[in-house]
């Protein structure tokens, strides 16, 4: 760790630091963005996508050592967001992950007088009046705060029935920070609105809304210890999942003492092993941990990185499950709501069945596809998707020849980009969690296939929802009535337009591949005007410079106007 000027960690940041800490971040964003904007979208418009792809493996090394220093530089949610993008070893490639993955221990301590004086004003006590014994060194520092140990005294220990604790003390001046950073995140916000392609797929400010909102509560620790004993309570007799107690005489909003209950952090491979652990036995429970959260209870821990999560051993001979995973953090908790509960459960049953047209409907119902989007092309791929690539795991993604996954983006790219897709409200939180669990469970098995743990959890949702087979049914039976007494109807209207010679039929996939073809003979055509005229000016011009020029001039046009044929077809 890194060791912080004590003055800077002492006093809170004055009115030139937070407009200091404004400007680097806009300045960080736009340049980045603008270099996004010209590899990715401007270079392939007018022919050098070979140049973007070439380089494209350099520039995410050096985006992601840059962000990694201004993270640990400026802390806060800068923090947050680098963490984020560290998890996503899934679709983010390792030029990025690598580089960020750091960011989950690495944070600076504040300087220990600095905790001291604000737990001391929180308390209303001396820290020698309130425990038996703190330790000054930190045993983690994060973004919003920082942890100790230490040690109840007596009569709070015959209380609670536990002695070791961790004290989790606020940051000083986290406010502030927190206020500045959610200031710049919405000016990037408003930026990345501006850009269609990312309009059409979120909201952009209303997602850094709730980002603020989930960074509020993170500040609160008593709303974190509310959360604590929540999720406690939804696994109250579960062997697979343990949570510290809370010592609530020693909380505030600014303060927060629980239970210790430090154990072997969950990627720590070596220690597992040394415990009698197998790694690779620890990913499906985690992940089956997860889904309960996600699919079952509605109430997720929403930060599951590497740093939040022990792998406690079970005393030997004990019944029950050998081992448990211990979850800590409890500020940034996510909700489900029934109905989104509903289409997720539809959304993981489909994808253990490899069922590409009960996917994009479970993709419908939870509102990531708007409700007018003609996903028939797209249940199409999703089909060819599952029978190429179902039920494989990161690690044997990784061996496919990539040209097969060129060939799909090839064959699909256009119906997917052409989707309304949409992310709703309150699924940030629930992509984290995701990509998160993803991350962990990739990380202890190189090998591991998430299809192992999701089909035996699909099974179990089907067996859960078998209660509601008859009302399917009914429902079913229903629609296929309403059917048949519209059929008729339908089956004469077809006729006369046949009859008629008014039967239009839509295809889509042509009707892309005929508007190319025709693109492409107009810029051809372009091209051959642009070129007579230019190697005519250029021979005519000694003997009659006012003719070659006017004509060089003239080839000017056709060049235009097959750009710009060629800009408006991408």
């Amino acid at each position: 760790m890194q060791p912080l000027h004590r003055e800077s960690a002492v006093r809170a940041p004055g009115a030139g630091d937070t407009r200091a800490r404004y400007r680097r971040i806009l300045r960080f964003a736009a340049w980045n963005l603008a270099v996004a904007w010209w590899f990715e979208l401007f270079l392939p418009k007018v022919g050098f996508a070979r140049i973007a792809e070439r380089t494209r493996s350099r520039r995410m090394q050096r985006f992601a050592r840059r962000f990694h220093t201004l993270a640990v530089e400026l802390g806060g949610l800068m923090i947050k967001v680098g963490q984020f993008l560290s998890s996503r070893l899934d679709i983010l490639p390792p030029e990025i992950t690598n580089e960020l993955e750091g960011l989950q221990d690495e944070v600076p301590p504040v300087a220990f007088p600095a905790i001291r004086a604000l737990a001391e004003q929180e308390l209303g006590a001396t820290l020698e009046q309130v425990f038996a014994f703190v330790d000054e060194t930190p045993i983690a520092a994060a973004s919003l705060g920082q942890a100790h140990r230490a040690r109840l005294l007596p009569p709070d220990s015959a209380e609670t029935g536990f002695k070791d604790v961790v004290i989790k003390v606020q940051r000083p001046g986290i406010d502030a920070i927190v206020d500045v950073d959610l200031a710049a995140l919405r000016r990037v916000a408003g930026w990345l609105s501006r850009f269609r392609l990312v309009a059409d797929r979120a909201d952009m400010p209303a997602l850094v809304e709730e980002f603020a909102q989930t960074s509020f509560e993170e500040i609160d620790y008593l709303h974190e210890a509310a959360n604590s004993e929540r999720f406690a309570a939804d696994f109250a007799g579960d062997s697979r999942v343990g949570v510290p107690s809370v010592a609530w005489e020693r909380c505030t909003r600014r303060v927060l003492t629980l239970e210790d209950v430090t154990a072997i952090k969950i990627t720590d491979a070596a220690a597992l092993s040394g415990a009698g652990i197998n790694p690779a036995d620890v990913a499906p429970v985690f992940a089956s941990v997860m889904f309960d959260q996600l699919f079952t209870n509605g109430f997720f821990h929403a930060d599951p990185h590497p740093g939040n999560i022990f792998v406690t051993p079970g005393p030997p001979g004990a019944g029950g499950h050998p081992w448990k995973l211990t979850f800590i953090d409890f500020g940034m908790m996510g909700e489900v709501p029934a109905s989104t509960r509903r289409g997720l459960r539809k959304l993981l049953i489909a994808a253990a069945a490899r069922d590409g047209k009960g996917l994009v409907a479970a993709i419908r119902d939870v509102g990531v596809l708007v409700p007018s989007a003609d996903t028939v092309e797209l249940e199409r791929a999703m089909t060819h998707l599952f029978a190429r690539f179902g039920g494989m795991g990161f690690a044997e993604l990784r061996e496919v020849d990539p040209r097969e996954f060129r060939d799909f983006a090839v064959e699909f790219g256009d119906v997917v980009r052409s989707l309304p897709f949409q992310l709703p409200e309150n699924f940030l939180l629930i992509i984290r969690a995701m990509s998160l669990t993803s991350g962990v469970c990739s990380s202890l098995d190189a090998r591991f296939n998430l299809w192992d743990s999701v089909e035996p959890y699909a099974d179990q949702l089907l067996r859960d929802e078998r209660g509601n087979l008859v009302q399917d049914a009914a429902r079913q039976a229903l629609d296929a009535a309403a059917l048949a007494v519209r059929l008729p109807g339908r089956l004469d209207g077809l006729i006369t337009r046949l009859e008629d010679g008014t039967l239009a039929m839509a295809t889509p996939r042509l009707e892309r591949h005929v508007a190319r073809l025709d693109r492409t003979a107009r810029r051809t055509a372009s091209s051959l005007v642009f070129g007579a005229l230019l190697v005519a000016g250029a021979l005519v011009r000694p003997d009659d410079a006012a003719l070659g020029n006017v004509l060089m001039m003239a080839s000017v046009l056709p060049l235009l106007h097959g750009l710009w044929v060629g800009r408006r077809g991408l």
